[in-house]
């Protein structure tokens, strides 16, 4: 029997990721006994059943394997259109084998592996890893044959190709989250645990239709098997019924929850029922939003552990994001000079009062700043917001109105395009606030954290967050904090980039700006 450890999974995460999963793959052919037990609760046609995903996971593998080769045919031609070489030579035939080559040794390293198709950080390090190998071999190659190699080939076309069949799969991959949004190309998921560990799990993958994970049915203890059945109205039996189950609603997956009820001489038995049926079992940690780079399996004894990095603060990635920081919003400012000038008469001929509102907020360690913005309210906006607070649509610390009537004209057209915000690239010159980071909180809200929500203050609010790519105003108080902690426990410069790139998405869309 092959078993197979992986930590950590996709996160916002895009950038906007789910739970981290182990994964454990059992292979070979069940040794015997079925798990004969009382027949699922509920609707078993609830779970629409369809083929199992292995049709969209080749389709996308010979997608990839198909571009590979046209971007190594393409290197090829490249090469010999530009240096004219001729078929006696030895760069002739390098270049005319790109097209084999290269996929070659994109799967040699494990790039068209079936269970990292979509991974990104995972399927991209495999396409670098080739790559890396691919230079080296070029390399090594001409220098102990003597072999006159085009300087083109070695420092421009093959590096080249590597980035090209990155940005290969970057594509791919949005295509296919876009399709699993529309409820395509997902896998089919059985989930296994105590009742509300299972709800809590479902209400996560439901969140995030991009993850690709549809749940079709839920295994459950005795005492939890109607209330599942009532809330989720799909089929639901008890936690010796998985395979059972899982054949019987077409799943493809089973997710264990983290609880006592699925400790290790479970997990043991139920990945030995699994057999034979080609069936991936996850299991979910229980680890709230920590993302996979963090997540790291080692081996003790014979005993797998998941190791948990302690997220950092501190050091030199904290005076890298700074200097980036700093040199983002300074160049932003320079270009966009004449932009902060137009908006600064708009916003001065719309309403009397000053251009720039300013208002206290809370930054790192729980420091106080005066934060500016471009005004987008009427003078007497905090009077009002008292004999409003009536009509507050929030279910948290803030106040949300869709149509409030303290927004000027020019206020509410650069509340939708996010643009009252670009004043703030001078609290991040000062360095009171960051390019990304958690939304900046009044100090009522601080006031009433509680010790969770106070790990906000970590790090420095910032100008864009996950909580802007994720909704901004349509979110709730609860799924708000998530976000900003999912952002504080696992924050790199790779995630700020991600953020950077995804925040002109969202505020082209306009989605939750009022």
């Amino acid at each position: 029997m092959r078993v197979e450890l992986r930590g950590g999974g996709p996160t916002a995460a895009g950038e906007g990721g789910h739970t981290s999963f182990v994964t454990q793959r059992a292979l070979l052919a069940r040794p015997g006994d079925e798990l004969a037990r009382p027949g699922p609760v509920g609707d078993p046609g609830r779970a629409d059943r369809s083929p199992r995903p292995g049709s969209w996971v080749r389709g996308y593998l010979a997608g990839l394997i198909g571009a590979d080769a046209a971007l190594g045919a393409l290197a090829g031609v490249v090469v010999v259109t530009q240096t004219w070489s001729d078929p006696r030579d030895v760069l002739f035939w390098v270049c005319a084998a790109l097209p084999l080559l290269w996929p070659v040794l994109v799967g040699l390293a494990g790039g068209y592996a079936a269970r990292v198709a979509a991974l990104g950080r995972e399927e991209l390090s495999r396409v670098l890893r080739a790559g890396v190998v691919v230079l080296a071999a070029t390399g090594f190659t001409s220098y102990a044959f003597e072999l006159a190699l085009s300087r083109l080939l070695v420092a421009v076309v093959l590096p080249g190709l590597v980035v090209a069949s990155l940005v290969v799969r970057y594509v791919a991959r949005a295509r296919l989250r876009a399709l699993r949004r529309a409820g395509r190309c997902t896998k089919r998921v059985l989930l296994v645990g105590r009742g509300a560990a299972v709800l809590g799990l479902a209400e996560r993958l439901a969140a995030d239709p991009s993850s690709g994970l549809d749940v079709v049915g839920a295994c459950v203890t005795e005492a939890d098997r109607r209330h599942v059945a009532g809330v989720t109205g799909l089929p639901v039996a008890g936690l010796e019924d998985v395979r059972d189950l899982a054949l019987q609603v077409g799943a493809d997956t089973v997710a264990v929850t983290s609880a006592s009820e699925t400790a290790a001489q479970y997990l043991r038995r139920l990945s030995w029922g699994l057999e034979g049926t080609g069936l991936e079992l996850l299991v979910a940690p229980g680890l709230i939003e920590v993302a996979g780079p963090r997540l790291h399996i080692r081996p003790y004894d014979g005993l797998p552990l998941l190791a948990v990095e302690q997220p950092r603060f501190e050091g030199w990635r904290r005076v890298v994001k700074t200097s980036v920081d700093r040199g983002l919003a300074l160049g932003a400012v320079v270009l966009l000079a004449p932009l902060l000038l137009a908006l600064a008469v708009a916003v001065r001929l719309d309403s009397p009062g000053p251009v720039l509102f300013r208002q206290e907020r809370v930054g790192k360690d729980g420091r106080t700043f005066s934060m500016i913005k471009f005004r987008s309210m009427v003078v007497d906006a905090e009077v009002q917001l008292a004999r409003l607070q009536a009509v507050n649509e929030s279910d948290g610390l803030l106040f949300k109105m869709r149509r409030d009537p303290r927004i000027t004209r020019v206020g509410r057209w650069l509340r939708r395009l996010s643009l009252d915000e670009l004043p703030q690239l001078f609290n991040v010159l000062g360095g009171s606030m960051s390019l990304v980071g958690p939304r900046p909180p009044l100090p009522v809200e601080v006031a009433r954290y509680d010790g969770s929500t106070t790990r906000r203050l970590l790090v420095k609010p910032g100008l864009t967050g996950l909580w802007q790519i994720s909704g901004r105003s349509d979110l709730s108080w609860e799924e708000s904090v998530r976000l900003d902690l999912r952002y504080v426990e696992n924050w790199s410069l790779a995630m700020d980039a991600s953020i950077l790139w995804r925040t002109g998405r969202a505020v082209l869309s306009s989605s939750g700006a009022y």
